[in-house]
């Protein structure tokens, strides 16, 4: 006769959670009578629109956009509704509402179930990010020589030598993760450690198993998330690789402190040692302090690499953008050098890059925030506590009356209006508006924006300088979209051989 007892074990919470959920999401959206939803509000039929935002998000996003253009709309989740706005003026409401009542860190705890990937206290004391936005800044003109040499080393190691005419095929996504990662970690820990495989492999497979994490995590209630953190992640054995690998660092450079005083001869001028000067007794232990090393590692790889391999893919896909752009990189070299500045004087380069994120951003939802409070939109739009509110970027990037012929790409479009406009700063990459969000907008923007722009932009000019690309069968690869997610392919590869002309 057979067992029923086991299954009944597992069967009779998950449907208690199952009811639960439903019933959290039925109050929210009684609360929500006055935002037009796209798809059922039926709170059975509603979890089909929840898997259709994972898998079909890109179409969903898009349909609330055309009908309620100007307006918000409102999305399921397996645990309630994210509200969606759409134009530049609801984008400022959203932007300037105080931090107590839409909140941007609420928001991203839920989105990256920071408690179970990161670790909570990331969370609850984000020390890292004023070093991310001010002492990285500031030091990116001294550090640039060495984010050039390590993005030269890198390639160097990551593309196959080739006879000088011949094509050699390079996985590019693959390479491009570990490039960045490699990049960024010569400002993060320094040499040798930056160019450990072992260290390198931790940090980019760290990077999608928190985005793999937060997304299986995300589909459980809130009661179930600790067990779901700790059964379906690898993230407590991450860390403890991360452990292994910074530990006779942190330990090294203590000594040092110790013996010779904060200002040694020879002391590293690194992120490690920014976080090392910060840390109060409680983040300063080895383990918090790897958990920050790998939680600002994540925020770089994750999102520079996604960038820098939709440039690439736009670059081979179309090579009439390969001679001005090599033009622009080789008169600003021969004038000034590998250096910071000569980025800054890279217009064309980076308004190619721009319009990269913009046709093919990191997200087609950003600015999210979390309500803690009710609030109420200029509109009359009544948004209750507990709601997710976002920015539908993806559909307002490519509205023609936004971005003219905006579902085309034209790499020069932002150098061009530089150049029409006279405004030197507007439009760089770096710099966000009501209508551009690919770095958020306003005191939430991305605070690594400054160094991931130079990074991305000296490692497309390398790229140009060095090197002819194409695709194998000179056709783009598609992308994929998961829940608000655009991820360029990640099995494509890209032919390189060295430069013609």
């Amino acid at each position: 006769m057979p067992n029923f007892q086991a299954p009944l074990y597992y069967l009779v919470p998950l449907l208690w959670a199952l009811l639960f959920t439903r019933y959290r999401f039925k109050k929210t959206e009684a609360s929500l009578d006055g935002v037009p939803a796209v798809g059922s509000t039926n709170p059975i039929l509603s979890w089909v629109g929840a898997f259709q935002s994972l898998t079909d998000s890109r179409t969903i996003l898009q349909e609330g956009y055309n009908k309620y253009r100007g307006g918000l709309f409102r999305v399921p989740r397996f645990d309630g509704w994210t509200v969606y706005v759409t134009s530049p003026v609801l984008v400022e409401e959203l932007r300037k509402a105080p931090d107590d009542v839409l909140s941007f860190s609420e928001a991203t705890k839920k989105q990256l179930q920071i408690n179970y990937t990161l670790g909570r206290n990331i969370h609850e004391n984000g020390y890292h990010i004023p070093i991310v936005r001010s002492q990285l800044t500031r030091s990116l003109t001294p550090l640039f020589p060495d984010v050039r040499d390590e993005i030269v080393a890198a390639f160097s190691d990551v593309v196959p030598k080739g006879v000088e005419s011949d094509w050699v095929e390079v996985p590019a996504m693959e390479s491009v993760m570990q490039i960045i990662c490699r990049t960024s970690n010569r400002i993060f820990v320094g040499l040798p450690k930056c160019r450990d495989p072992d260290y390198i492999q931790l940090n980019t497979s760290f990077t999608l198993d928190v985005v793999a994490g937060a997304a299986i995590i995300n589909m459980f209630p809130d009661f179930l998330k600790p067990i779901a953190g700790r059964l379906l992640t690898n993230i407590s054995k991450s860390v403890q690789r991360g452990i292994n690998h910074l530990r006779p660092i942190i330990e090294e450079r203590r000594r040092n402190l110790n013996e010779y005083g904060p200002d040694y001869e020879g002391k590293p001028n690194d992120m490690l040692s920014w976080l090392m000067r910060a840390a109060d007794a409680t983040e300063g232990t080895v383990e918090n302090l790897t958990r920050r090393i790998l939680t600002v590692n994540f925020a770089a790889i994750h999102t520079s690499s996604t960038s820098f391999t939709q440039a690439l893919y736009n670059l081979a896909t179309r090579p009439e953008y390969a001679a001005p752009l090599r033009e622009e990189v080789d008169a600003v070299v021969a004038e000034m050098g590998w250096t910071k500045a000569a980025m800054q004087k890279m217009k064309k380069l980076d308004s190619f890059m721009k319009e990269s994120q913009r046709l093919e951003g990191l997200g087609i939802a950003v600015m999210g925030r979390l309500a803690l409070k009710d609030f109420v939109f200029s509109d009359g739009t009544f948004i209750p506590a507990g709601t997710m509110v976002s920015v539908a970027a993806g559909p307002m990037h490519h509205d023609d009356d936004v971005y003219a012929n905006a579902n085309e790409f034209d790499g020069f479009r932002f150098a061009n209006i530089r150049e029409e406009e006279g405004q030197g700063t507007k439009h760089q990459m770096v710099s966000t508006t009501t209508e551009y969000v690919s770095f958020g907008h306003g005191r939430h923007a991305c605070p690594g924006r400054f160094f991931a722009a130079n990074e991305l932009k000296a490692m497309m000019a390398h790229v140009v300088s060095l090197y002819d690309i194409r695709f194998p069968d000179n056709v783009r690869p598609v992308n994929t979209y998961f829940a608000t997610a655009c991820v360029p392919d990640m099995k494509a590869k890209v032919l390189f051989r060295k430069r013609q002309a």
